[in-house]
């Protein structure tokens, strides 16, 4: 935070932002395990009914933030209940008698940061809160691998003969979004590729947005805290400079909706053989073309229930905390994927894989 800041008394916000998997919630547990001192409110939007983030986020144990001073907001993608959900939540934030030092807000990887941030230009939030900084998220290894990328030649060439084509999918529509409205971009997961690799996530990414923000590498989501928290950028102020697609098709007299994507939870019982039902969750994702899927399971045994994490072909499993006393011991995953998903063989999918 700058010293100007610091004397009109604002309390510094940072934005996380990034796709579905990019490491937004590892990155912050590590923010909060080295606060540096620091009492950090955490405002966490949950795309889907399961708040695994949040959960996951309770339980790291850091003494910067206290389970009272992380706010899960559940009712829908951020981006769109500015109004009903983040202002009076940030009001009620405002008003307790012991402020945080900083506020951190995840965005759900299907956010649009850029409403967000004209929020702070709310007069009873412009007056007590600044926007440190938006930092967005890459999955290095996702755009390596041709997950946001398409061919710009033949995409021209295509256009050429067909004014009416759409060649943008809302997921690169996102993903363009999320680093236009970026101060600080995140390639995280770098130790999964190699120089060329990494030199061809660059350049994409950089090709993605006119803007050009300052850009890191990381993996595993470990950013030091003093670079992420301190950036004194005020993007509120900034907020004409980083329209989204959104933002132009309202002006072009265009609706906008999350109906792109769906997500359900799938509650299952025991999982007896963890590995086995890992391997046989991948091809479920493949097939069914499934963005995302995370939760717990509960693992027969064991004092502790496995949180899972899977983005694409990539699951990733751990014991995340033991289960409660009188805490009901189940497993739920919450599955994203786009609107055209056949939930029913998706559930069925994952029951038989059990």
């Amino acid at each position: 935070m700058t010293t100007e800041k610091a004397a009109h008394g604002k309390i510094p916000a940072t934005v996380i932002t990034g796709f579905l998997g990019a490491g937004k919630t590892t990155m912050i547990r590590n923010i909060l395990q080295n606060a540096e001192g620091r009492r950090i409110a955490l405002i966490i939007n949950e795309f889907g009914d399961l708040g695994v983030d949040g959960d996951v986020l309770k339980g790291c144990g850091a003494e910067a933030c206290s389970e009272d001073d992380i706010i899960e907001l559940t009712n829908g993608c951020i981006c769109c209940t500015v109004a009903d959900d983040f202002i009076p939540t940030m009001t009620k934030l405002l008003e307790r008698e012991n402020r945080p030092d900083h506020i951190v807000i995840e965005t759900s990887g299907l956010a649009l940061p850029q409403p967000l941030i004209a929020a702070f230009n709310w007069p009873d939030i412009r007056s007590e809160v600044t926007v440190d900084g938006v930092i967005t998220v890459v999955d290095s290894a996702a755009v390596a691998a041709g997950r946001f990328a398409d061919d710009h030649d033949k995409v021209d060439a295509l256009r050429v003969n067909d004014d009416n084509l759409d060649h943008e999918s809302p997921i690169e529509e996102l993903f363009e979004d999320q680093l236009t409205a970026a101060d600080l971009i995140i390639l995280n997961k770098t130790d999964l590729l190699d120089s060329t690799g990494l030199a061809f996530v660059r350049n994409e990414v950089s090709s993605r947005t006119s803007r050009k923000p300052a850009m890191i590498e990381a993996k595993n989501g470990e950013v030091s805290a003093a670079v992420l928290l301190g950036l004194g950028v005020g993007t509120e102020s900034d907020i004409a400079n980083r329209k989204s697609h959104h933002e132009m098709e309202h002006e072009a007299g265009e609706e906008h909706d999350h109906d792109e994507f769906d997500s359900f939870v799938v509650e299952l019982g025991a999982v007896t053989d963890p590995a086995a039902f890992i391997e046989k969750l991948k091809p479920i994702i493949a097939e069914h073309d499934v963005l995302r899927l995370k939760g717990f399971a509960d693992i027969p045994g064991k004092p502790m229930r496995l949180l899972i994490q899977g983005v694409g072909a990539r699951i990733d499993q751990y014991f995340d905390r033991p289960w409660a006393t009188g805490e009901v011991r189940r497993t739920r995953l919450v599955v994203i994927g786009l609107h055209d998903m056949d939930e029913a063989a998706v559930r069925a999918a994952i029951a038989a894989a059990v």
